[in-house]
């Protein structure tokens, strides 16, 4: 899961990016509302956390753009004022939840899993494909029964995947949706991480490469032969 945070205190912001990356959740921060809205032009997010009172273009204005662009972002507001006729304005803006300040961070954690399991259609808080049994509120991985220890990047990559239901997901979707905005293009860290991955999934191996085009997972792990790519 990728966020954008837009929010003008540099501490909370940083803070709560710091908080999300130990959750397995890639995070980008933006201070005040022009950059929130270039962020939003360039690239994809799944979720945008959203402090209404920033400099440049509102909060307001900022959901307001992302309701018009269509991309169907869930947004969270974040905001000092608890008054319900606050809150009420910010639901009428296109607010999918509401967060006053302060707050926990496990509670926004909460907040954004929720909201991204309901984004686009319902799907089931824990998702099952191939033997893999994969919790994002408790950050578990089981297969076949089995406690799979994840690092926290290894755990957002597999998200991606498991989400994608066998489909091919390329390595630059990887590195835009498991990574931040300060990941290299060209880096190997995808490759490095899917690899490191596979190997603590396990035989028979469940992630399969299909070259040149990226990754997926492999809903048949028992009828592979052994060949093929897996790099």
């Amino acid at each position: 899961m990728r966020v954008l945070i837009v929010e003008d205190e540099p501490y909370l912001a940083e803070a709560v990016r710091d908080g999300l990356r130990l959750e397995a959740i890639a995070a980008d921060i933006a201070g005040d509302g022009d950059t929130a809205l270039e962020l939003l032009s360039v690239n994809s997010y799944d979720l945008a956390v959203l402090d209404r009172d920033i400099p440049g273009p509102s909060g307001d204005e900022v959901a307001r753009r992302i309701v018009a662009s269509g991309s169907g972002i869930p947004i969270l507001m974040l905001t000092a004022a608890d008054r319900i006729d606050d809150k009420a304005s910010g639901f009428g803006l296109g607010a999918d939840d509401y967060l006053t300040k302060p707050f926990e961070l496990r509670e926004l954690v909460l907040r954004l899993r929720a909201l991204d399991r309901r984004r686009a259609y319902a799907r089931p808080p824990v998702r099952e494909i191939a033997g893999l049994r994969v919790d994002p509120f408790r950050r578990e991985v089981f297969r076949d029964g089995r406690y799979i220890a994840l690092t926290r990047k290894q755990f957002a990559v597999l998200e991606v995947l498991v989400a994608a239901e066998g489909g091919v997901v390329s390595a630059e979707e990887l590195l835009e949706r498991a990574w931040d905005e300060n990941a290299d293009p060209l880096t190997n860290a995808v490759r490095i991480t899917v690899s490191a991955l596979r190997k603590r999934l396990g035989e028979p191996w469940i992630i399969a490469t299909v070259s040149g085009v990226g990754y997926r997972i492999d809903t048949q792990p028992e009828a592979q032969d052994g060949g093929g790519d897996r790099g």
